[in-house]
């Protein structure tokens, strides 16, 4: 194992009893990168954060953070991450500077130290306009960039971030969303988990996806979804048109095809590189079915999940003892 990657696991296992959360987790977040780790409820994902940031011990396998080993030096693991969980940590009965100050404190700022930290973190959030306002009066979007804001207190080598997003509106996820950026430029190193594919894929260097507790695929989102090939759908001009459209993509494809009857379409994942738009079109006129449109276009990050896991993204997963 090497100190050049920010975080690093091997055949990392977590068990609660019978139940086995993590089943030999391997994870290599290089330094600097954001990587998303993506999963079905259940897969693991809170459970490895928690090893990772010392919360948990493993039960096997062995992680680096920063440099240092979780179980035999969790205080210096401690000193150099950031975590913000799924729900604010925040006082909403403290102003936004109160809130800053009190974590700068906590992390073993003093006096003029603490102050400054917590103005520059207020200026860099784009907080300072509301900076001495009661954080309870904040938005949902304001308070998430305050916790976020309050993980930064110490300048964290590591930065984690379980699902950062959950329960915000679109606008509001896009300024965390440039918020994470903007800290990968400046060299933090970010491990994501989220249930937002979209964030993931707008997100992530790296995507590491898991499934009940083992690394099921990595990858950058543009090679996983070229692994899985391309996607084809045909949309027909009439309901009793769909099974011959998907017989005849069947034979084309040799996938699946799936049919959606409110829609009148028929998609099929395609693996053979050399198939074409045309040459598609071409089979179905063939055989006498009338399509309105058609479509050859990369997968979705949802399709690649899907094919990965066979899950649906997780829209919730348990705070503790999460596998």
């Amino acid at each position: 194992m090497t100190t050049t990657y920010a975080v690093l696991s091997e055949g990392l296992e977590k068990n609660y009893g019978e139940v086995h959360a993590l089943r030999g987790l391997d994870l290599a977040v290089p330094e600097g990168a954001v990587c998303g780790l993506l999963g079905p409820n259940g897969a693991g994902k809170t459970t490895a954060v928690r090893i990772l940031a010392t919360l948990t011990a493993p039960t096997g396998g062995r992680a680096l953070v920063a440099g240092h080993d979780v179980v035999r030096d969790p205080a210096a693991v401690r000193r150099a991450i950031g975590v913000t969980g799924q729900s604010a940590s925040v006082d909403g009965d403290l102003t936004g500077r109160e809130n800053l100050r009190l974590f700068a404190r906590l992390a073993g700022l003093r006096g003029r130290a603490a102050r400054e930290r917590a103005d520059e973190l207020l200026d860099h959030f784009g907080l300072a306009g509301a900076a001495d306002r009661v954080a309870g009066t904040w938005s949902g979007g304001m308070r998430r960039r305050l916790d976020l804001a309050a993980g930064l207190v110490t300048r964290p080598r590591v930065l984690f971030l379980d699902e950062p997003t959950t329960g915000l509106d679109p606008a509001a996820r896009e300024q965390i969303w440039t918020a994470v950026r903007s800290l990968a430029r400046e060299g933090t190193s970010v491990l994501l988990t989220t249930q937002y594919l979209e964030e993931a894929d707008r997100l992530a260097d790296d995507i590491v996806v898991v499934d009940h507790g083992r690394t099921a695929a990595t990858g950058t989102p543009a090679e996983l979804k070229a692994r899985i090939g391309s996607y084809a759908e045909a949309t027909v001009a009439g309901a009793g048109a769909l099974a011959g459209a998907a017989a005849v993509l069947d034979q084309l494809t040799g996938g699946l095809p799936v049919l959606d009857r409110d829609r009148l379409t028929v998609g099929v994942t395609v693996l053979d590189a050399g198939l074409t738009l045309p040459r598609i079109v071409r089979a179905l006129d063939a055989a006498g079915i009338a399509v309105t449109d058609a479509s050859l276009r990369p997968p979705t990050l949802d399709e690649v999940f899907l094919r990965l896991t066979g899950a649906r993204p997780a829209t919730t997963e348990p705070k503790e003892h999460a596998a």
